[in-house]
């Protein structure tokens, strides 16, 4: 073969993978220069009817917590509908009518199809829902986070997760990577007038919204929210952040629970990778800088698997070219200074500093959950966590 052909195929082959060491910091300049907060505040005479749907899969011991942070929102017009997918609820007792339970005949094993389940029996005609984890807590004034860019225009809302738990090294990790997500897919994207990324929980819709992006489609395995992400941009909408909106999430704190939690996700963005491309285009086609940005975003492969890509192209021009070898150390640079640009810019526990260390053997075992892509939803359907 030419070697100039190569020479060009390798060029190629290192913008597609250097660009993302680069990505966070462009972004951050470009919100620095043109940020924005979207639509004035509209105002409200009356409070919105929230649907909030709690789905739990095979655990429930994690569900009274959940619902006790839930009654406490300082809120007062929601019903709470927990789908206890493939549970025994024998001792599961709640005695406040705003919480309804139910319990499918049939073993759903999908998101969608729990949210569903309690769409088709709500007790009234809600005009938003909002989704949240079995295990995640709710901050009091979470809903009220939430209305405030529903009361902007805004069709879907995405909250900010923050860690529930940082009592190992690998929670403290995990935490770290939702910061940075949150800052770069979340405040910075919304910022610059794209769409933050769905974090699969402690996100709303109207009700309206959520039924015709998925209602005529069944939806197995991981990946849900990158489809309703998707579906939400192609028609035109934003999806608002809402930093105010907090949930508190607990992070895999056990390598079994990261290697299985992690082949999903992976899996996830082999299935759905192909959003990203379409997006893009689309957003170049119709001059549209939501769809253009949001798809660049879901282009960009898991953290560790860029990295680990960049790692190997530095380490090759180190022998093939010196001067390129100096041009990806100087993208790590900026991609670390870009990484604790989001926990500087965070109120970020010392602990979660104190664990970056093991960040080596976190990407690790990520990599091992690289050899149960294939059949990852076999292996788990949803992350299991301790009593």
């Amino acid at each position: 073969m030419n070697p100039a052909l190569i020479d060009i195929v390798w060029i190629i082959f290192q913008w597609v993978i250097g660009y993302n060491l680069l990505l966070p910091l462009i972004l951050l300049v470009i919100y620095l220069l043109v940020k924005t907060s979207g639509p004035v505040k509209k105002r409200r005479q009356a409070e919105a009817d929230y649907a909030i749907i709690v789905t739990a899969y095979e655990q429930t011991h994690t569900l009274p917590p959940v619902v006790a942070s839930l009654l406490e929102l300082q809120y007062s017009n929601y019903l709470i509908y927990i789908v206890a997918d493939k549970c025994d609820i024998t001792n599961l007792h709640f005695d406040d009518e705003r919480v309804i339970l139910l319990k499918p005949e049939t073993v759903l094993a999908s998101n969608t199809r729990s949210h569903f389940y309690a769409i088709e029996r709500f007790r009234r005609a809600h005009e938003r829902l909002t989704i949240i984890d079995s295990d995640n807590l709710v901050d009091p004034g979470y809903v009220n986070g939430l209305n405030e860019y529903f009361d902007k225009g805004f069709a879907a809302v995405q909250g900010e997760r923050k860690a529930k738990n940082l009592n190992t090294t690998y929670a403290c990790i995990d935490a770290a990577r939702d910061i940075y997500y949150h800052f770069y897919d979340g405040k910075i994207l919304f910022g610059i007038g794209s769409s933050a990324t769905l974090a699969g929980s402690g996100m709303a819709f109207t009700v309206e919204l959520y039924k015709d992006c998925l209602g005529h489609v069944d939806i197995t395995g991981a990946g849900f929210d990158k489809v309703l992400q998707n579906a939400i941009v192609t028609r035109g909408y934003r999806i608002a952040f809402a930093p105010e909106a907090i949930v508190y999430d607990e992070k895999t704190a056990k390598s079994e629970q990261l290697v299985n939690q992690r082949a999903r996700w992976i899996n996830t963005w082999f299935k759905y990778v192909k959003f990203g491309l379409t997006l893009t285009v689309k957003g170049i086609t119709t001059l549209n800088w939501n769809r253009f940005v949001f798809g660049i975003v879901l282009l960009r492969p898991p953290l560790f698997m860029f990295l680990i890509a960049s790692m190997g192209c530095l380490l090759l021009n180190m022998f093939i070219d010196p001067v390129r070898a100096g041009y990806w150390l100087t993208g790590f640079v900026l991609f670390v200074a870009g990484f604790c640009i989001s926990l500087w810019s965070s109120d970020t526990d010392k602990r979660i500093y104190g664990a970056l260390w093991a960040m080596p053997k976190f990407i690790f075992f990520q990599v091992k959950s690289l050899l149960k892509v294939a059949k990852a939803n076999e292996h788990s359907v949803a992350t299991k966590h301790g009593e």
